[in-house]
C-alpha cells in the first residue's frame, strides 16, 4: 500500500544528518550511568518500571539474579497492551497469561519462572499507571515494607529512561537519606538505512515499529523541558529539572525540520 511516494510497509531512508540526529536523541534519552554493563556492581535493589521492551526487561532480571531484590512497578495503563503483544511474540515467554493482568504481575512471572529469581526477592507494585506513579508508589512500597536501599538501579524503556530518573529525583527530593539511584536502560536501539528502508541495527525491530520509535523520540523531549509546557518544576512539576545539552536540542530540531520524516509519520497518523 502506498500513500503518495511513501511505502507504508517500510519506512523511507533518512538523510545522514537526520539519521545521526535520531540516534543522538535516542542515546541521550536512554540515560546510562554505567560505562560498561553493570556486573557485580554495588546495588541493593533493582527497580524495573513496567514496559514492553524485552531486552530491557531481561537486563533487569539479569541484574536481580545477582542476589538483589527486584521491585517491579506497573499496573494497567495506556501502554499495557504493548506488553501483552511483546509477550505473545516472545519465543519463550509466550505461554504466560497476560490478558487483564497488571504489567508487574506478568514481569514477576518472567523473573521467577525464567530467571529463577526467588519469590521472596520479588516485590510487586501493581497500581501505577504512568511514570510518575512508578516512582511515587515505589517509594511508598519501600517505606511500607521496610526495604533497605542505599544504592539502587532503575531500569526502564530506553525512550523513557531519562524522564524516569528525573521523576525518581523529584519523588525523593525531600528524603533525608535518599537512595543513590543509577540509570540503566539495558539496551540502546540504533537506527540505520538498510536496502529497503529505515530499520534497526539489531533486535529492536521486534520491539517497536520504526515509525513508533521515531514518534516517541519526537514526543519525549518536550516533556523534559523546564518551561510552562514541560514537566519540570517551572511547568507541570512532575519531574526534577533536567539539563538538556545544546547538541541534543539541535538534534531534536533537525528531526522536527525534516519534512520527509514528518510526512512519513503523518501518513501513518503518528503526528
Amino acid at each position: 500500500m502506498k500513500e503518495g511516494n511513501i511505502m507504508l510497509t517500510t519506512f523511507p531512508h533518512l538523510n545522514d544528518d537526520t539519521l545521526q540526529a535520531a540516534n543522538s536523541v535516542g542515546e541521550w534519552l536512554a540515560q546510562n550511568d554505567f560505562s560498561t554493563p553493570p556486573v557485580n556492581v554495588e546495588a541493593d535493589l533493582v527497580v524495573l518500571a513496567g514496559n514492553a521492551v524485552m531486552p530491557t526487561i531481561d537486563a533487569a532480571c539479569r541484574l536481580a539474579a545477582e542476589n538483589r531484590t527486584l521491585l517491579i512497578s506497573g499496573g494497567i495503563g495506556h501502554s499495557t497492551t504493548f506488553l501483552y503483544a511483546a509477550v505473545a511474540r516472545h519465543p519463550r515467554y509466550n505461554i504466560l497469561r497476560t490478558t487483564a493482568r497488571a504489567e508487574a504481575s506478568i514481569l514477576a512471572d518472567i523473573a521467577h519462572q525464567y530467571w529463577n529469581i526467588p519469590l521472596d526477592r520479588i516485590v510487586v507494585e501493581d497500581r501505577s499507571t504512568n511514570c510518575g506513579e512508578n516512582a511515587r508508589f515505589t517509594r511508598e512500597v519501600m517505606q511500607e515494607r521496610g526495604i533497605p536501599c542505599q544504592s539502587g538501579i532503575v531500569v526502564q524503556d530506553p525512550t523513557m529512561q531519562r524522564r524516569t530518573m528525573a521523576t525518581f529525583a523529584h519523588v525523593w527530593q525531600d528524603a533525608p537519606q535518599a537512595p543513590q539511584w543509577r540509570s540503566y536502560p539495558g539496551y540502546l536501539p540504533v537506527l540505520r538505512n538498510a536496502t529497503h528502508g529505515l530499520t534497526f541495527t539489531d533486535e529492536a525491530d521486534a520491539v517497536w515499529p520504526v515509525e513508533r520509535y521515531l514518534s516517541l523520540l519526537l514526543g519525549e523531549l518536550p516533556r523534559l523541558l523546564d518551561d510552562e509546557n514541560g514537566y519540570g518544576p517551572r511547568g507541570k512539576g512532575f519531574i526534577a529539572h533536567v539539563d538538556i545539552p545544546d547538541r541534543v536540542m539541535a538534534a531534536w530540531q533537525t528531526l522536527q525540520e525534516d519534512s520527509r520524516l514528518r510526512e512519513a509519520l503523518t501518513s501513518r497518523s503518528l503526528l
